[in-house]
C-alpha cells in the first residue's frame, strides 16, 4: 500500500524533530539573520511551532478555507523580514525562493528521517509520494514548482551538497541558543527542553552540534539510539486518536479563529 504524507504527516511523533528542523534553517545565513533581526521566535516558541505546523497540516489535510487562512498568516509574517545588502552584510528576504526551498526541505528531510526510524525505511513508492507531497507545502506559498527537485535523487544531491557546507553564524547561533536555552517562558516548557535538546542534538549534523554549543559524545549517542529503539516499539503501538492529536489540535483552532473572523461579517449583515 503506498503512504505519503496524508499518512505520515499527522504523526505527533514527527515534534521529536521540530528542533532539528529548526536549527537546520537557522543554519542558513541568511534565515539566521531574518529571524535574528524580526523574529519573536525566541520569546514565543511554541505559538511560532504552532504557527508552522497548523500551515503544515492546513495544506495537507485542510479546507480551502483553511488554506487561504495559513496563506495570508503566512504571507503577513513574511512582508517584514527583508533587509537591503550592503558591502558589509549581505541582504536577505523572506520571499527569496530559495531561502523558501530551504525551509521546506528541511521540514521534509526531517519528516523522513523520523518516519524511517520510527517506522523503518519507506518503500520506493510510498517515498516518493511521501516527496511529491512535500513540493506542496512550498508551492502554496512563493516557491516555484520546478525550483523543487525533481525527485528524491535531486534532492540528495542538493542536500548533501548544503549540509556539507552549512554553518551557523552568529544572528542563527543566538536565536537558537534561546530557543534551546529558555529563560523567560513556561515553567512546562522548561521542562521539556532537555529531552527536547537531547533529540535535537542526535538528530543534528555534527559541524551543527558543535555551532549550536550541544554536547555530543559516544555515551550520548548510545542513549539517543536506545531512545529511538524504543520509540519505534512504543509509538506505533499507541490509538490514532493519540499520535493524531496535535494535527487536530492545530486544525480545531484554526477553525475556531475563522468563525470569530465571520461573526462581524454576520452580526452586520443580520442588522442591516
Amino acid at each position: 500500500m503506498v503512504r505519503g504524507m496524508a499518512d505520515y504527516g499527522a504523526e505527533t511523533i514527527l515534534l521529536v524533530g521540530a528542533g532539528r528542523a529548526l536549527l537546520l534553517q537557522l543554519a542558513d545565513p541568511a534565515v539566521g539573520r531574518g529571524v535574528d533581526e524580526h523574529s519573536s521566535f525566541v520569546g514565543r516558541p511554541v505559538n511560532r511551532l504552532k504557527g508552522t505546523l497548523t500551515y503544515v497540516y492546513a495544506i495537507v489535510y485542510g479546507t480551502d478555507e483553511q488554506v487561504k487562512e495559513v496563506r495570508r498568516r503566512v504571507n503577513r509574517a513574511h512582508v517584514p523580514v527583508r533587509k537591503a545588502g550592503t558591502e558589509a552584510s549581505p541582504g536577505y528576504n523572506a520571499y527569496d525562493p530559495e531561502l523558501q526551498l530551504w525551509v521546506v526541505a528541511t521540514l521534509y528531510d526531517t519528516a523522513v528521517t523520523i518516519i524511517e526510524k520510527i517506522y523503518g525505511p519507506l518503500d520506493d513508492e510510498s517515498a516518493d509520494a511521501m516527496y511529491q507531497d512535500y513540493a506542496r507545502i512550498g508551492t502554496a506559498l512563493q516557491l516555484p514548482r520546478e525550483l523543487w527537485p525533481a525527485d528524491r535523487a535531486a534532492f540528495r544531491r542538493y542536500w548533501d551538497g548544503r549540509i556539507s557546507t552549512l554553518r551557523a553564524e552568529a544572528g542563527g547561533v543566538r536565536v537558537g541558543r534561546g530557543l534551546l536555552y529558555p529563560k523567560h517562558t513556561a515553567l512546562w516548557y522548561r521542562a521539556i527542553i532537555p529531552p527536547a535538546r537531547f533529540l535535537t542534538a542526535g538528530l543534528l549534523p555534527p559541524q551543527l552540534r558543535e555551532d549550536f554549543g550541544l554536547p555530543w559524545n559516544h555515551r550520548r549517542q548510545r542513549r539517543f539510539d536506545r531512545t529511538m529503539a524504543v520509540l519505534a516499539v512504543v509509538y506505533p503501538r499507541l490509538p490514532r486518536r493519540i499520535r493524531h492529536w496535535f494535527k487536530d489540535y492545530c486544525l480545531a483552532e484554526l477553525d475556531k479563529d475563522l468563525r470569530k473572523n465571520r461573526q462581524p461579517i454576520q452580526r452586520q449583515g443580520a442588522s442591516a
